[in-house]
């Protein structure tokens, strides 16, 4: 194995520009991006198709046809070496005579996790890794967290006045941000698998999680967490169920006729442990979200929910948008309650971007652990 080049790390940005394209399309595997170059020229590109498949390596070869001969591929994922609902991709590629493999990151799923690597030597293929490990990293984020610790990615995104607040005293949240902040968020939306609120937050707005405006329709899965099934068949999200994926996780115990309303308008219920204080055990919920195939979750939920999300650390990015508003010390937190009495136990996190939207101030940050 060689070390990447400047020029294999200017054609490895081309092939994760090209992997963001599957976000929120591909799961439940990870949205790859390949380019395959010849004397200095792209001759195929692929990303991975909407539901998985096909893999990006074999839209890419396609594309690139006899001119695959003697190409080095360009890919943000080690490439597959198993049979599953297809072919392998090391299969695809050592038939296809590439000479060269560039990839990313190691694959860390079990069934390939260095083996791709060994096929491709073994068949006469050079390879060259890592490259622009920590880009990779971060947009494969979710498939690996999937494969590591059976959990998906989450991205909390919260929207507030400059002084931390979502709702006025009397529950009033409409509109904090701008139009143009809502339509940023809509485009988050539909770069993830899932969407995420709570049932306080389903009950107050009323939303109906969809992603609008934006040229293409696509609406990812929508999770409610609704310990007692309080939602309301009448809601935006109950009317929509039929014709929007709508998964629903609750109590163990939750009244059958109940369940029954709701799975009749095609929605799914998962039902999952609880606290000692009754509330729905959040690992549970995202071990189960997990196996379902969701690998990138976007949560809008309310005060309670992020907080749950912080003092379990579980969440992966936090994106704020704050408004040029200021709604006092009698308006709803942000976040709820963290129960911590020291400034240094509080959850630490780095502002990684920030930048504005309209009239709104927007900062994305990681967690430092």
């Amino acid at each position: 194995m060689d070390s990447p080049t400047a020029t294999d790390r200017q054609f490895m940005r081309i092939a994760l520009g090209l992997g963001k394209r599957g976000q929120g399309l591909a799961w439940p595997n990870p949205s790859v991006g390949c380019v395959l170059v010849k004397d200095k020229t792209i001759v195929g590109r692929g990303f991975t198709q909407p539901g998985g498949r096909p893999h990006a390596e074999v839209i890419a070869l396609q594309k690139a046809g006899e001119h695959a001969k003697g190409a080095t591929a360009y890919i943000t994922l080690e490439p597959c070496c198993f049979q599953g609902k297809t072919a392998p991709c090391t299969d695809a590629l050592s038939q296809a005579e590439v000479a060269r493999v560039c990839y990313a990151i190691t694959d860390p799923d079990p069934r390939v996790a260095g083996k791709g690597d060994k096929v491709l030597q073994s068949r006469g293929i050079a390879t060259s890794s890592p490259c622009l490990e920590d880009l990779a990293s971060y947009d494969h984020q979710g498939f690996i967290l999937a494969r590591t610790q059976n959990r998906p990615k989450i991205t909390l995104k919260l929207a507030s006045s400059f002084d931390g607040k979502v709702a006025t005293h009397s529950r009033d949240s409409k509109w904090i941000t701008s139009q143009e902040a809502r339509s940023r968020v809509h485009l988050l939306r539909a770069k993830h698998d899932a969407i995420m609120i709570g049932s306080g937050t389903a009950l107050m707005d009323d939303p109906m999680l969809t992603s609008r405006g934006l040229g293409f329709n696509h609406n990812p899965v929508r999770i409610i967490l609704d310990t007692h099934l309080k939602t309301p068949l009448k809601s935006n999200l109950g009317q929509t169920s039929p014709d929007i994926p709508t998964w629903i996780f609750h109590k163990y115990g939750i009244d059958n006729q109940k369940v029954k309303k709701w799975t009749s308008r095609k929605a799914k219920l998962i039902p999952c442990k609880t606290t000692d204080c009754g509330h729905l055990e959040i690992r549970d919920v995202m071990t189960k979200v997990s196996d379902l195939g969701i690998t990138r979750v976007f949560c809008e939920g309310g005060p309670r929910l992020a907080s749950s999300l912080f003092a379990t650390n579980l969440v992966d990015e936090f994106i704020c948008f704050n408004a040029g508003k200021a709604l006092g010390g009698n308006a709803l937190s942000s976040i709820a309650s963290l129960g911590f009495d020291l400034v240094k136990a509080a959850p630490k996190f780095r502002l990684i971007k920030f930048y504005q939207v309209g009239g709104d101030a927007v900062s994305h940050w990681r967690p430092v652990f």
